[in-house]
């Protein structure tokens, strides 16, 4: 007597997130046949990987937050995606990075500054001002990506103004003392110094 059996069955193919079933057909003395059922593998979910990196940096969130109250200590807070973490200035030192002083102010600082180094008059205050505009904008943490160059008067390299005090990362007054020093001894006054840099390109 021949008997047919026919066996249904499902197998769930993990790889490559695709669902596929299959049936099992036959009798004695028959191969069985493998037939994928299509609708069973067009009805694998679909995952966006923006909510899913969303759930996970929410459930990061409420465990740190539980383990902290457990602590006694205040929740925590995830810094906004994009937005980078501080980090210490170039060549380790004295703490953070904060805000730059604002170009005018630093200015200021330098024309209040420059009698001491003999640079009087407004000629000389305005070849400054101009030489430094394109170095450096007037930014204490201005830094050439090309060079070792930084700060207002790009000190190349940037630990060359430590002569003028240890605060020379972060410091518009210690890092505008060293540049007219250099200056002077270099170029005898702002005007020249502007000079040479209009005509080679650098000073």
């Amino acid at each position: 007597m021949r008997i047919a059996a026919i066996a249904a069955g499902a197998a769930v193919l993990i790889g490559g997130g695709a669902v596929a079933a299959f049936a099992l057909t036959g009798g004695s003395g028959e191969e069985a046949t493998v037939k994928p059922n299509r609708q069973l593998a067009d009805a694998a979910p679909k995952v966006d990987p923006k909510v899913l990196e969303e759930q996970r940096r929410k459930l990061a969130l409420d465990r740190a937050s539980r383990a902290t109250r457990q602590d006694g200590g205040e929740s925590p807070s995830l810094h906004p995606k994009g937005k980078p973490i501080p980090t210490k200035k170039p060549g380790g030192g004295a703490g953070p990075i904060g805000d730059p002083v604002p170009a005018g102010e630093a200015q200021q600082i330098a024309k209040r500054l420059m009698p001491k180094y003999g640079f009087t008059g407004d000629g000389q205050f305005g070849c400054l001002v101009k030489l430094w505009n394109k170095e450096s904008h007037w930014n204490v943490h201005a830094d050439n990506p090309s060079s070792e160059a930084y700060g207002i008067p790009q000190a190349n390299p940037g630990s060359k103004m430590a002569s003028a005090g240890p605060d020379w990362q972060n410091n518009a007054t210690t890092q505008i003392k060293w540049g007219l020093g250099y200056i002077k001894g270099r170029y005898n006054s702002p005007c020249g110094a502007w000079s040479h840099s209009q005509s080679v390109g650098w000073y």
